[in-house]
């Protein structure tokens, strides 16, 4: 646990949260700016800042929670899609440094808006970068 961090807070019951699911390694809460009903946010109860220091026994575990999560999203609120967020680093939008995923329900037309600017590679660059990955993934 970390004094400052405000999930942490949330997970040791310091600040109340409207809870979906908990177990030993993890509570799934409703955000409280939700980007569509329904919006949810995983969190492990240990303290990891990013994907980055995550123990690999947590890391195993977050898929199977989120599933049964989304799970229950789908037959609850009838959702036709759902959009897994996970920001790790301010460059790419965290904003609370306590690794968490948001659940976001989807149908059809809706308002939510997770979209990118679409950009490219130059020839022979994206193997290029698949080659030095697939080494960097070797060595570790």
């Amino acid at each position: 646990m970390q004094d400052q961090c405000v999930f942490c807070k949330i997970i040791d019951g310091e600040i109340p949260s409207a809870t979906i699911y908990e177990d030993e390694d993890f509570k799934v809460i409703m955000d409280i700016s939700p980007a569509a009903k329904g919006h949810a946010i995983l969190l492990p109860k240990k303290h990891f800042a990013n994907l980055y220091e995550m123990e690999d026994e947590v890391a195993s575990k977050v898929l199977i929670t989120v599933r049964k999560v989304a799970t229950a999203m789908k037959e609850e609120l009838g959702c036709e899609g759902l959009n897994l967020v996970q920001n790790n680093g301010e460059a790419a939008g965290q904003t609370v440094f306590h690794f968490h995923m948001h659940l976001i329900p989807r149908k059809k037309n809706d308002s939510v808006n997770v979209t990118w600017k679409q950009g490219s590679y130059a020839k022979g660059e994206a193997e290029q970068l698949a080659a030095a990955l697939a080494k960097r993934l070797k060595e570790a």
